[in-house]
């Protein structure tokens, strides 16, 4: 069986500035689809639209837009594709000490601690958040190294003050394991993203992750906070939600093209997920689409 790495993203800073700043048209953001990683700390703001997230162990879909937080080497894929519907997308990239290993001492800026530590499970941000900071962000395009500079820097403060925001992984979920651990796992998260809509074998996966499937089924819970087949389920769920907002078409097919073959278990298996049947939701996400 074929072993799947997260890739390495190398990240250089944008010219005459100590982060890195992209504002993508619509889904011109070809690194979307790529499962990666990098030490540098990511801020990502989506204008409009709906898609996946898949940050860490944590699958969920987003509609009008997001805004969220991703900690240092915490793997994650990108937010839009063509399908996504979104006006642009804005990626921002900054090293902890982006302005060097004293900044974070200093009294005015100790602010940025706690707010890079909760970023290491991935930070999801309410609607008034990003609506509010999601203009600014896209305004730093157009402003000068230090005029940007001064409005990062006033950005996450705000982010940091925000009330309206979600953790999206797991308490004690850290991505920060020894180098064998970390591609061992991430290989693992790679393979369902390629496969979730085939039959996936757990025995088949704990051999290329090699460990016997108990050893595997334990190991995976406890850096996960959750059984690999409820990750599995999860994936297959969330890429349903997305087909219902893409795709007309009956929610029987939809079942069938989200890995599920079985249209009862996936029927109880999305009204465990959201709290409401495939039909409902369909329905209500029209509704805020709208």
């Amino acid at each position: 069986m074929k072993k799947l790495r997260p890739s390495f993203e190398v990240v250089e800073p944008s010219f005459g500035s100590s982060f890195y700043y992209s504002k993508y048209q619509q889904y011109a953001n070809n690194k979307a689809h790529l499962w990666h990683y990098h030490p540098e700390i990511e801020m990502v703001f989506v204008n409009g639209g709906t898609g996946k997230r898949q940050i860490g162990s944590h699958i969920s879909y987003y509609t009008d837009g997001d805004l969220i937080l991703i900690g240092s080497n915490l793997p994650h894929c990108g937010f839009t594709d063509t399908y996504t519907g979104n006006k642009n997308e804005t990626v921002i990239q900054l090293k902890s000490d982006f302005l060097g290993k004293d900044f974070l001492g200093l009294p005015e800026s100790r602010f940025l601690q706690p707010l890079f530590e909760k970023a290491k499970g991935g930070i999801a941000f309410g609607t008034e958040t990003k609506n509010a900071v999601g203009k600014r962000i896209e305004l730093m395009d157009v402003q000068s190294p230090l005029e940007k500079l001064l409005s990062l820097i006033g950005i996450l403060k705000d982010l940091e003050q925000a009330a309206d925001y979600k953790i999206l992984n797991a308490s004690g979920f850290s991505m920060e394991m020894q180098l064998q651990d970390n591609d061992r796992i991430n290989m693992v998260f790679n393979f369902v993203k390629d496969h979730f809509q085939e039959e996936i074998n757990l025995e088949a996966v704990a051999e290329m992750a090699s460990m016997t499937a108990p050893s595997f089924c334990r190991y995976f819970k406890k850096i996960t906070k959750k059984t690999f087949t409820k990750f599995v389920n999860e994936y297959r769920i969330v890429h349903a939600s997305k087909l219902l907002a893409e795709k007309q078409t009956s929610i029987a097919n939809i079942s069938y093209e989200s890995g599920f073959h079985n249209f009862s278990h996936f029927n109880k298996q999305f009204k465990e997920f959201t709290g409401k049947s495939a039909s409902e939701y369909r329905k209500e996400l029209r509704l805020v689409v709208k």
